[in-house]
């Protein structure tokens, strides 16, 4: 379920003193992010800015996610934090309102011992929901070792890792030790989703898709389909894209980025600062590379949208992991 190219949007604020939630704004870029062909879509992570949220900005912008997509894509919403009751009570919600599963940041930190993380994780998981764990020790300050990963993938609702190290070895050894599991293992690094796919991996859980998502899917489905050369080539044209989305802290370069683009964007809040005229300036000459189509088509997206309006159906009843087989690695390999 939770394979191929799935963005880690965005959360536009109002240019306003509150800088309060821009809920029309979303539903626009959801919008032009359907019509590229995405597989997924998550909310409320990091890229989202979720650690400035309320609670019920964040589940209101689960809730027009959800809305938005219609059960077109699956929703993975993020619902962590370094609270165990912090994260249930997101979880729940998510889960009330229809998120298709949860992605949940490492707690952090606090530095939970190994006994902890894994009582930390059943606990969500016990929830039944389908849980990704994230693994991202740059903001985390620890690394989920291999064995800890497959300790975890032994729960029928961890159905997955979004794995953020960079450390390819590891990611390896993680697909190694869970590839009898039903596991899914995405990257949470738009630079290394090529190798992390070649090794069997899903996809990536991708921040420049928010910008150029049409070729961020092109690749992936070159991926695979074995074609790797023209996934080599898309690789390279969308290097400097992945490059520039760094420049500064994530989000503040994609939400400067999108607002270029002529999307919902906004500020982002404090502790987090604008990016600067001089790195400004640098992701308009990157932004200048990527196709006018792809540009064009967010343009049009923005004049399009509606408000929010009806509530989606609801949805059938989430298949436990051994129901929802992984194939992408399979194919590929």
């Amino acid at each position: 379920m939770f394979e191929g190219v799935l963005p880690a949007i965005i959360t536009p604020f109002k240019r306003n003193p509150s800088m309060s939630l821009d809920l029309p704004g979303l539903e626009k870029n959801i919008g032009f992010l359907l019509s590229c062909g995405i597989h997924g879509i998550v909310p409320c992570g990091s890229t989202g800015e979720s650690a400035t949220l309320t609670f019920e900005e964040h589940e209101k912008v689960i809730d027009v996610t959800v809305n938005k997509v219609n059960g077109k894509i699956p929703v993975l919403a993020g619902t962590g934090s370094n609270n165990t009751a912090e994260a249930v009570r997101l979880t729940k919600a998510a889960k009330d309102i229809g998120a298709d599963g949860v992605l949940v940041i490492s707690p952090y930190y606090n530095k939970p011992n190994r006994a902890g993380l894994i009582k930390h994780y059943h606990k969500l998981a016990d929830l039944d929901i389908p849980v990704i764990v994230y693994n991202v020790p740059g903001r985390t300050g620890q690394n989920l070792e291999p064995d800890l990963i497959a300790e975890l993938a032994q729960h029928p609702n961890i159905w997955g890792v979004k794995e953020a190290s960079g450390n390819i070895g590891q990611i390896s050894r993680i697909i190694e030790e869970t590839q009898d599991d039903d596991f899914i293992v995405i990257s949470g690094d738009d630079n290394i989703t090529l190798p992390i796919m070649a090794l069997g991996g899903s996809g990536v859980i991708s921040v420049a898709a928010n910008v150029d998502p049409k070729r961020m899917v092109e690749m992936y489905d070159a991926l695979l389909l074995g074609d790797y050369q023209k996934a080599l080539v898309l690789n390279f044209a969308l290097s400097p894209l992945f490059r520039s989305m760094f420049i500064d802290t994530n989000p503040i370069p994609v939400k400067k980025a999108v607002e270029l683009m002529g999307m919902a964007a906004g500020p982002v809040r404090l502790p987090l600062s604008e990016l600067d005229a001089q790195k400004t300036s640098a992701l308009k000459s990157v932004l200048a590379t990527i196709p006018k189509t792809a540009v064009k088509k967010a343009s049009s997206a923005k004049k399009a949208a509606k408000p929010a309006g009806k509530a989606a159906p609801k949805k059938a009843a989430v298949p436990k992991k051994a129901a929802a087989k992984k194939t992408v690695a399979r194919r590929i390999r």
